[in-house]
């Protein structure tokens, strides 16, 4: 994913000079939950879904590494009890010329329920280091604990979850591929250069016009280490109903104090695409962490490995979507 340069404080200054803030968006006074969960995420259940993955090392198309994990995904699905598995398969032309063989894999919980909510993340990482200070290690493969890995453990250990207890609506659990194959030089005009995998689905969806999810949830680097989580600017442009939602369920589940109830960066991600096919979609990501203003300092870097990785944002994240999930009627 790739962070849009934007003057985000002023930007905010505009959204709530035009509209006064739903009670939704109000900066909660306790972190106590008010909800009971009805079921509980696994923190280290899917603390050691992301380890798996990493175990694979660079999950780069076209690489060992890659097809090694995308056999996990769907074997990992399958034992998780999901209706069916759907594989994309195909090749797309990276932004440098390389041609990737990619892999989109979805599976679908209460396949023939009509009300749908799509989850997602993307599974592949970045070929290259290219925020590593060092030169030299600008051009190694990195690890992607958080970034690919992190989001997709959250949705391997919720599609466990439901298998234990079904929910009343229908869920698609996706992982998308060649998101992080995009070009990082220039401004603003690289947008296409991202997401491959999910620009091939939204030509490819298995869904008819007229059978869309209702919404749809980006789960992206979601893993580090004491992650604050601010409502994405593209999300909140977008699809603000949705972004309230999912801020006022993370507050009622007590991690009101993780998922900041102010306006973050502007991120180029998986969602931006998925929003162009009426299918309103919202980012989780660390956005604007107090070291950077931006991304977790482990981004593009060969330190996004395990050793920064926090059970507890996995906890926060993962609990917060499923009790959304179970919600919904």
């Amino acid at each position: 994913m790739k962070l849009v340069n934007i003057i985000v404080f002023l930007l905010y200054l505009l959204i709530v000079a035009c509209s006064a803030k739903p009670e939704s968006q109000q900066t909660p006074k306790t972190e106590e939950a008010t909800i009971m969960s009805r079921v509980k995420f696994n923190a280290d259940s899917a603390y050691r879904n992301v380890k798996a993955q990493v175990d694979f090392g660079p999950r780069v198309p076209g690489t060992e590494g890659h097809a090694h994990c995308a056999k996990y995904l769907v074997e990992e699905l399958t034992r998780f009890g999901v209706d069916t598995v759907i594989e994309q398969k195909t090749t797309v032309t990276a932004y440098n010329g390389d041609k990737l063989p990619i892999n989109n894999i979805m599976g679908q919980i209460n396949r023939d329920v009509a009300k749908r909510v799509l989850l997602l993340a993307h599974w592949d990482t970045r070929p290259w280091a290219d925020q590593e200070e060092d030169k030299e290690d600008r051009n190694k493969p990195i690890l992607g604990a958080n970034d690919g890995a992190s989001g997709v453990g959250v949705l391997l250990e919720i599609a466990r979850c439901l298998q234990n207890k079904k929910p009343l609506i229908g869920v698609d659990i996706l992982f998308v591929d060649a998101e992080d194959y995009g070009k990082m030089d220039g401004w603003g005009n690289n947008d296409k250069t991202w997401c491959l995998g999910t620009q091939y689905w939204i030509k490819n969806m298995p869904y008819s016009p007229h059978q869309l999810p209702i919404y749809g949830i980006l789960l992206d680097m979601v893993g580090g280490k004491d992650a604050k989580f601010h409502r994405e600017y593209s999300s909140q442009k977008i699809a603000s109903k949705i972004v309230d939602k999912v801020w006022a369920m993370a507050a009622a589940s007590g991690y009101g104090d993780i998922f900041v109830n102010e306006l973050g960066g502007s991120v180029i991600d998986d969602h931006v695409f998925v929003n162009q096919v009426n299918i309103p979609c919202i980012d989780i990501i660390e956005s604007l962490n107090p070291a950077t203003r931006s991304f977790n300092p482990t981004w593009h870097t060969l330190d996004d490995n395990m050793s920064n990785i926090g059970r507890s944002s996995l906890k926060a994240v993962g609990q917060t979507v499923l009790n959304l999930i179970y919600q919904e009627k």
